[in-house]
């Protein structure tokens, strides 16, 4: 458990010096019982009345004195260094077990603490819980308000744990914005726990005050249970760290309980990174092509290029299967302009009216040097820059403003267009719209969707379209899947659209075919098809 400093042990203090009194005591009955011969030979010796004998009485009594005076000083000597090297012990043990920021036990002590905290409760017939607690969005904090608001939100945070936490709980940082705290409880009383996990997330999602800014932050906590002796602490704290990204995924700031269920998802996670990871430079991973149409006319003006999973195991992946799982693992940048490379080579033979957009994820934009990476690519493929379409997320626009503001103004100086995707969904604004050099707006496919029974919707839409034109930037509709919604669009005004009704998302050759049937293909040539290419079909073994 959590422990502070505490004062040398007074006791030990106090027998050292009954020890020390009582040779004191001793040497003067033992100077009574002998000294007056000792003091009379001692005096002869001194006036020069005394012999031989008298004298070296004297001289072994002067010596014997300086020789306790001696051993007295080196004994309060020793004794110091002993006080001293105890209490650099002792500081040194509660150093090398204390998170020095808050004051927790760190995970070395805490796998030593609790390993005997379960024996205990075993012992009792009494049950363990840990909750192992992650600050969501904490990495925002940092990158936003510098690393000493992070430190701030820490120490916050921990204060707030302890005063939830009953006295007994063992409390730890294991590093990062990661807590633990472990309860001993009495198996009937499980609701306890619920109720103190609750406590625990309401108490955290709140502000935290540092330098006159007021800093958001919430909670994610998995909880896992040990019942008997038999779980390590490594145990515990993995499935209480599965639970916890279990309970991200199903929006943060709450609690869930470990069930055995919950490894095998993390395992299918785990086995889709390492496939991420090796299938990278097999070149498993290639780009597929949505058409985008004019609506009024039915002209092909563009593609939307999709990332596909061509996986020799599994077959042909969607990128909902992979895409959440290279965002987590970080992975997402290199995939994504891996696939956008091979995307600018093969629409190098499109006709120059025919325009590729591509789809940048949120955590390319938190990276400084994207804009300069992008840039690279159309230098090394000979791509037009003027061909290009980047499309950002309206809610990617929140994280950090200046950073994306520098990095589409840097593109749009290179000639790429910019379009702003998933519009009405996120956390746009008008101010964004201005500040920011969008050349276009794409409407969520939920809007068009809901339009054919919604006239909630259609307002929306006709809203947006006449935004669109106030500002010059023409709208783009995704998910038309009929004629009648075509034409729908087109009475509102929305000039562009994608979706079933144009056609699927299609491979290199299926749409060099295209290109080629409407003369829209620089290079007679069409693209070889793929080895393993093959139908899009859910994360299975194929025969």
């Amino acid at each position: 458990m959590n422990s502070t400093p505490k004062p040398l042990d007074r006791s030990e203090g106090a027998k050292r010096d009954i020890i020390t009194g009582g040779i004191v005591v001793a040497a003067i009955l033992l100077f009574i019982g002998t000294g007056g011969n000792v003091m009379q030979a001692v005096v002869r010796a001194l006036i020069g009345i005394g012999g031989g004998p008298d004298r070296v009485l004297a001289t072994a009594l002067v010596l014997n004195i300086a020789l306790i005076l001696f051993g007295w000083r080196r004994y309060n000597d020793l004794n110091r260094e002993i006080r001293e090297r105890t209490e650099a012990e002792r500081r040194a043990r509660y150093l090398a077990d204390t998170d020095p920021l808050t004051g927790f036990l760190n995970r070395r002590a805490l796998l030593v603490t609790g390993q005997r905290m379960i024996a205990e409760a075993a012992a009792e017939k009494r049950e363990v819980a840990l909750f192992l607690l992650d600050l969501d969005h904490f990495k925002r904090v940092n990158d936003i308000h510098g690393h000493a608001a992070g430190d701030r939100v820490l120490e916050v945070a921990a204060e707030r744990i302890a005063a939830v936490l009953p006295p007994s709980a063992a409390k730890a940082r294991l590093g990062g914005d990661e807590f633990v705290a472990m309860i001993s409880f009495d198996p009937a009383a499980r609701s306890d726990i619920d109720t103190l996990a609750a406590e625990l997330v309401t108490t955290l999602d709140d502000t935290v005050t540092h330098d006159s800014q007021q800093i958001r932050i919430g909670a994610s906590l998995g909880i896992a249970l040990a019942r008997d002796a038999s779980i390590t602490m490594e145990t515990m704290v993995r499935q209480a760290d599965i639970a916890m990204y279990h309970c991200k995924d199903e929006g943060r700031n709450r609690h869930v309980w470990f069930e055995q269920g919950m490894e095998m998802a993390v395992q299918v996670r785990n086995q889709i990174e390492t496939g991420i990871r090796e299938g990278m430079p097999r070149g498993e991973f290639v780009p597929h092509f949505e058409p985008q149409v004019h609506i009024a006319t039915g002209r092909l003006i563009g593609f939307e290029m999709l990332m596909r999973w061509e996986s020799p195991e599994y077959g042909l992946i969607p990128p909902e299967r992979f895409i959440p799982v290279a965002e987590e693992s970080g992975l997402i940048g290199e995939l994504s302009l891996l696939v956008i490379r091979e995307a600018m080579e093969i629409a190098k033979r499109w006709d120059p009216s025919i325009v590729l957009a591509v789809n940048i994820s949120p955590q390319q934009l938190k990276d400084p040097w994207f804009s300069q990476k992008l840039t690279k690519l159309l230098v090394e493929t000979g791509f037009p820059a003027a061909q290009l379409e980047v499309e950002i997320t309206e809610s990617s626009l929140f994280e950090n403003l200046p950073l994306v503001r520098s990095i589409v103004t840097s593109l749009k100086n290179q000639g790429v267009s910019l379009s702003l995707d998933d519009f009405g969904t996120g956390y746009s604004s008008l101010s964004h719209l201005r500040a920011l050099p969008f050349d276009r707006i794409k409407i969520d496919r939920s809007f068009i969707a809901a339009m054919g029974g919604s006239p909630d919707a259609q307002a929306i839409i006709l809203a947006i379209v006449r935004l669109g034109e106030s500002l010059a930037m023409p709208i783009t509709a995704e998910g038309v899947e009929d004629e009648a919604t075509a034409i729908e669009l087109t009475r509102l005004g929305c000039a562009k659209g994608q979706g079933w009704y144009y056609g699927r998302a299609a491979s290199a050759v299926d749409t060099d075919r295209l290109l080629a049937e409407r003369g829209l293909l620089r290079e007679a040539a069409i693209a070889e098809p793929r080895q393993g290419a093959g139908v899009e079909e859910p994360l299975r073994k194929t025969a």
